[in-house]
């Protein structure tokens, strides 16, 4: 093989996958048909799940510098302050990032290429993939790098990470099921003063439209998100200046604007790969979901993919797993992808119809509800987990078993494990969970009782945790609803593949087998 994995596609998630695959010990080729990084990008909202994932590559502590901490958002009615969405306050005890990290694709691009480098594997830019053919056992494909030469390179695994227009998905024949909406966008980074509040997100809704603004890096920098306004939305030469007025008129600020340092108009759709998978290709990202930016969603959820899908493919490259893990896949990705699309459909054509109904929900009864349910802790706690995506599960999964004498609240398997600060060394100060539990293994999590003898299947892969009985363990435990008596099997993307009350060798060996299709090593 020339590679192991070829990736088409250097953005985010095309980024994100090389770098997983190259800490595991996997080669990858990584390619992109442009000349450079993207310089300015629409992505920029930064979800807790990404940061925690960012903590395990080495990356967060940079992301957080160069970001901006949004600790909640403001909603705006009519120009008026109608209710606050507290994300520190509902997060607090769920994350160790209890925000919406402000930070543009383009330095997200920017810090996981520099730590792909720490690899030395580079990025080959001018590089766009032209065919493949499907053999058995790898995929043949052909390239056409600088000065018009065709190169032709054999890989074992094709990621398509190419983006909405994804010529892994076209080569495959992939449906890409869905439509366009009907209006047009436009993006701004500007230095301006106004009322907005400093530090949140400030969502202003009226009843003929919506307006974005996150806050940036720096005083007075925001990025504005809006529609343009139907007199505008068929012209070629739109500049900010021209939707100035709109913008003072729809959001009701005194806003004065020093200026403006990008603008760009676009389009968004809503579709969804049929497949996210044929053969030895993939589709992650963009290539096999785009949706409205209602949420700050996209960037983050393609992340998520390459995160899901790259242990299973080191495993399988490295020979320690079978080629049925990789159907976890798509089983896994396309239920969250569905649910993401169903949910940002449905809330952005409630903030941008023009239906008097709509345009009455919006304005008066949307803000009433989102300020009452947020008096509430445990529906704080609810959407936080929602747009934060720490609430993903995977509890459909074939790999996810879950004793049904569990009690109900408690972590059941296909969940993110919970974040908790636990004592795990008797007379040891309690420390982050998830700071011990690094994510190039599985990990076995054992409340009151001892590591079953003769542990095997796992080659190597499993790292044992007896959690001591401390009792400055009991409240985080009953917290999280982790009975006193459990064991929790995590995989290495931190999501419990195996539950139940008392650990057994011999069930442990058989969920590696079958469920992992782990190989027994000799």
């Amino acid at each position: 093989m020339d590679t192991e994995v070829l990736i088409v596609g250097a953005g985010p998630t095309g980024l994100m996958l090389a770098n997983q695959l190259a800490r595991r010990g996997v080669h990858s080729l990584l390619i992109d048909r442009h000349a450079q990084p993207a310089r300015e990008t629409r992505a920029l909202g930064v979800q807790a799940r990404t940061l925690e994932i960012y903590a395990q590559l080495g990356v967060v502590e940079r992301a957080l510098a160069l970001g901006k901490r949004a600790t909640g958002a403001q909603l705006w009615t009519q120009g008026r302050k109608a209710a606050r969405v507290p994300l520190i306050d509902a997060g607090s005890l769920l994350t160790p990032y209890p925000c919406i990290l402000v930070l543009g694709q383009d330095d997200n691009e920017r810090i996981l290429g520099d730590r792909l480098a720490d690899w030395d594997q580079p990025v080959h830019w001018n590089t766009s993939l032209q065919s493949l053919q499907q053999r058995d056992g790898h995929v043949t494909a052909t390239l056409a790098v600088a000065a018009g030469a065709v190169r032709e390179v054999r890989a074992r695994w094709v990621a398509g990470c190419d983006g909405s227009h994804s010529t892994v998905r076209a080569l495959n024949g992939i449906p890409f099921e869905g439509a366009p909406y009907e209006h047009v966008f436009y993006v701004a980074d500007v230095q301006a003063s106004g009322s907005m509040a400093p530090a949140q997100v400030n969502v202003f809704l009226w009843k003929q439209t919506f307006h974005l603004l996150f806050p940036l890096r720096g005083d007075d920098h925001w990025r504005i998100v809006g529609i343009l306004p139907p007199a505008l939305a068929g012209r070629d030469d739109v500049d900010f200046d021209a939707v100035l007025p709109s913008l003072r008129g729809e959001t009701g600020l005194h806003i004065a604007v020093d200026r403006c340092s990008w603008f760009s108009t676009y389009r968004i759709h809503h579709r969804r790969a049929a497949r996210f998978r044929a053969g030895r290709c993939f589709l992650l990202g963009d290539a096999a979901h785009i949706h409205s930016p209602v949420g700050a969603q996209g960037m983050n959820t393609g992340l998520q993919d390459a995160y899901n899908l790259a242990w299973k493919l080191a495993l399988v490259v490295n020979r320690q797993a079978r080629e049925s893990l990789l159907h976890s896949y798509e089983d896994e990705r396309i239920p969250v992808a569905t649910r993401l699309l169903d949910t940002t459909d449905r809330a952005f054509r409630l903030v941008v119809s023009a239906h008097p109904l709509a345009a009455l929900l919006r304005t008066q009864v949307l803000a009433r509800v989102v300020a009452l349910a947020m008096r509430n802790r445990r529906l704080q706690e609810l959407a936080f987990r929602t747009v934060s995506q720490i609430g993903i599960h995977y509890r459909d999964s074939a790999l996810s078993v879950s004793d049904p004498r569990l009690p109900a609240r408690s972590v059941q398997a296909g969940d993110r494990f919970p974040w908790l600060r636990l004592v795990l060394q008797p007379g040891e100060p309690a420390q982050d969970l998830f700071q011990a539990l690094e994510d190039t293994h599985f990990h076995l999590l054992l409340f009151g009782q001892l590591p079953p003898p003769a542990l095997s299947g796992f080659n190597g892969l499993l790292r044992t945790h007896v959690v001591p009985d401390d009792a400055r363990n009991h409240g985080e435990l009953e917290r999280a609803g982790i009975p006193a008596v459990s064991f929790f099997l995590l995989r290495p993307d931190g999501h419990v593949g195996l539950c139940g009350s008392r650990a057994e060798a011999a069930e442990l060996a058989a969920y590696a087998e079958a469920r992992l299709g782990l190989r027994t090593m000799a």
